[in-house]
């Protein structure tokens, strides 16, 4: 489609926006850029696909530049830091955006910097702002609504001898506007300029064709569906695009103009439902400011009680301290009135002094012996002085360390019920999720709440799934293989709810679950191996059978390797089962078996005595060679002595540390059977340790090989008794 017909499909969509009624005046957010909060002006496209003016991506870089600049100047004159960054001068950008500019101090060397629109770094890689599409779509869409803004001030033509009439027409080729008559005359009917590009009244007569930023005497005149952006003959040829799928124009603007459309229809059948979300919307900011409103009330009142606690204990303290002050200093000025009698002329002395001028003997004897005591008594208590009271009142001193430590931990949790947390021990994720948490019995709650949602790739935010629980495990089941899925728990007491527990992500295992037991009739002998009775849990015996096998080892080098699989073959999809090893297992194989190979090895056994010998590969259990490997009826991991064997391959490196981990705690299998694969993962963190290629194309079985002392325990499901475990627990 010609540019002329793309600004004839604009000015149809305004029309149907019109219709509408939606006036372009209500889209001016749109065209403001996120920089400089003007309209846009010559704006170019962002890898990150928003827009900016051209102008205000200088400025940024140029900003960055001058930071850069500053630190290394506060690095060396730190007495004069720079508070902020000075916008660069106009002239400054105008040096640059001159034609044939030269790289020089003023050129921004940054090439990265973060969007004004969604604040994610973008990376203008080596051709910096040269390597941008100007938007012109967006610079159309502004110049209309300047035109709609100004509407009262008409463009006048500009040919027209004076008085101007209005003009009718602008000319995209002459960069000019015409009235009727003008129009006519300069562009008349047979001659070239007659095939001129013309559009309503304009002022903005920018080009019309989009040039590659990579190659600019090229075109745009393909699109790019890897990279989304149009691209040139050279691109696709042999530039950056040159293994890219790219279409035509044509088809691109068809697809797009279509979405776009079908987006608009969309937006425009849903204006009832957006009327009553934002009707919504309005009523919940209502209610929030009035629940807030009253959540600071409350909060007052809970601060208002705690004002009056202290205020009541600050008098009652104050009093006690008032009270044991003036009895103090009673007692204080009782003794220095006591004392002041002592001296001369003043009280028990004067008295004394006239006692001992008595004459008579009867009398003097009655009153000095009682006079005599009280001297002495006074005598006594200036030889050892003691206060009558003490002045310290360390016993008054007031310890508000707890509860100024209390108050400090004051928050919105003060509900009297705590956040329960996951415990991710004992939570795990196997056919079904098993979530526990635990809770502070002080605070238990009356029931729970466990809240699960998937996790997207596209890190897609998706609505949490409730499920009430009294208890504090659940099992959650019809969960998606091969995805993460997040849980929380929050707790209930009454109409009381606690803030979330902190969110524990599981990874589902990449397939559902295979259900099988140990085969006891294909392979099994019970002199070497110890089923139990559920034939979920297998024990290699040692010891006793191998000593009296010593001789023939020690003669042909063979040990005993024992087999034994699963009952229940596959045949076709993808299938997943998990198990434990012992800790103490001296070698233990595990992996699948194809049924030919099954039949074959049990015909033809290597040992008259047992068909389950296999000969050994040395001392070191995981360096078997594939060459080896491929002898066995399985495809095998070995894993022994707390070490996980990655077997050799001829891309793995011979490094030891390359092919030996440490042994999970829980090992999976995943079998693919349509494409012939099969995996071994570490279940604590579903993560796939070794994958290979196995043939499948006969029924295949879980088989498991033990040498030595050892055991293996199938992985239980996860049911409803696991909870009734718990809670005896």
């Amino acid at each position: 489609m010609s540019e002329s017909g793309e600004i004839s499909e604009f000015g149809y969509i305004m029309e149907l926006l019109a219709r509408g009624k939606v006036t372009i005046k209500n889209i001016e957010r749109e065209l403001i850029c996120p920089a400089c909060k003007e309209l846009f002006t010559h704006p170019l496209i962002l890898p990150c696909q928003h827009s900016i003016c051209h102008k205000c991506v200088k400025e940024l870089l140029l900003m960055l530049d001058d930071s850069f600049n500053d630190v290394g100047s506060d690095n060396s004159n730190q007495s004069s830091p720079r508070l902020r960054f000075p916008s660069p001068s106009v002239d400054k950008i105008d040096r640059i955006s001159r034609p044939g500019w030269k790289r020089n101090s003023l050129t921004p060397r940054t090439t990265t910097f973060p969007c004004p629109g969604c604040e994610h770094d973008v990376d203008l890689g080596e051709r910096g702002i040269n390597g941008l599409f100007r938007n012109f779509t967006l610079e159309t869409i502004v110049e209309r609504y300047r035109q709609a803004a100004r509407a009262a001030t008409a463009i006048m033509c500009d040919l027209c001898k004076p008085p101007p009439q209005e003009s009718t027409k602008s000319c995209m080729d002459c960069s000019a506007s015409y009235c009727n008559e003008c129009f006519k005359i300069y562009h008349p009917w047979g001659t070239v300029k007659a095939q001129h590009e013309y559009v309503g009244p304009t002022t903005n007569f920018r080009p019309k064709i989009l040039m590659c930023p990579e190659h600019e005497t090229e075109r745009i005149n393909m699109y790019c569906e890897l990279c989304k952006r149009p691209v040139c003959h050279l691109c696709k040829l042999g530039g950056n695009h040159s293994n890219h799928r790219v279409t035509t124009m044509s088809s691109a603007y068809k697809t797009l103009k279509e979405k776009l459309s079908k987006d608009i229809d969309y937006l425009i059948g849903k204006e009832s439902q957006v009327k009553s979300q934002i009707s919504e919307l309005n009523l919940l900011m209502k209610e929030t400011e009035c629940n807030g409103e009253r959540a600071k009330e409350e909060a007052i009142t809970h601060f208002e009680k705690l004002f009056e606690v202290l205020e009541e204990r600050k008098s009652s303290v104050l009093k006690a301290i008032d009270a044991s002050k003036k009895l103090r200093l009673d007692k204080f000025q009782t003794q220095m009135e006591e004392y002041q009698g002592l001296l001369e002329n003043n009280g028990l002395v004067g008295y004394a002094q006239e006692v001992l001028k008595e004459t008579d003997q009867s009398c003097f004897v009655q009153t000095a012996k009682q006079l005599h005591l009280r001297i002495q008594k006074a005598t006594e208590s200036l030889k050892s002085f003691r206060p009558a009271a003490q002045t310290s009142f360390e016993d008054y001193v007031v310890n508000t360390s707890k509860q100024t430590e209390l108050l400090g931990e004051l928050s919105f949790f003060s509900s009297g019920i705590d956040v329960p947390e996951i415990n991710e021990e004992q939570s795990k994720v196997y056919n079904n999720a098993l979530i526990n948490w635990h809770h502070p019995e002080k605070d238990k709650a009356d029931s729970y709440v466990l809240e699960y949602r998937k996790i997207n790739k596209d890190e897609e935010m998706l609505s949490w799934n409730e499920v009430e629980v009294c208890g504090t495990s659940k099992v959650i089941s019809d969960l998606e293989s091969n995805v993460n899925y997040a849980f929380r728990v929050r707790a209930y007491k009454g109409s009381i709810c606690s803030p979330c527990s902190r969110e524990l992500i599981l990874h589902t295992p990449p397939a559902p679950v295979f259900s099988f037991l140990f085969d006891e009739k294909c392979g099994y002998n019970n002199e070497h191996l110890l089923l139990n009775l559920k034939r979920d849990r297998v024990e290699s015996r040692a010891g006793f059978n191998l000593l009296l096998a010593a001789e023939r080892i020690q003669v042909g080098y063979y040990t005993s390797l024992d087999y034994i699989i699963g009952d229940v073959g596959i045949t076709k999809g993808k299938h997943f089962w998990a198990f434990r090893v012992e800790p103490y297992s001296y070698m233990v194989k595990v992996g699948v078996a194809s049924s030919d190979k099954l039949q074959e090895w049990l015909r033809s056994p290597r040992d008259a005595v047992s068909p389950r010998y296999e000969q050994d590969s040395g001392h070191d259990s995981g360096s078997e060679d594939t060459c080896f490997d491929s002898s066995q009826p399985f495809t095998l991991v070995t894993i022994g002595m707390k070490k996980f064997f990655i077997p050799k391959s001829p891309t793995s490196s011979n490094e030891p540390e390359n092919r030996v981990l440490p042994m999970p705690t829980s090992i999976g299998v995943f079998l693919d059977y349509d494409k012939g694969k099969v995996g071994f993962y570490d279940m604590d963190h579903m993560k796939c340790l070794y994958e290979r290629q196995v043939d499948c194309s006969h029924t295949m079985y879980p088989a498991f090989a033990l040498m030595g002392s050892g055991g293996i325990q199938l992985e239980e499901s996860i049911t409803a008794k696991y909870l009734e475990y718990q809670e005896n627990m």
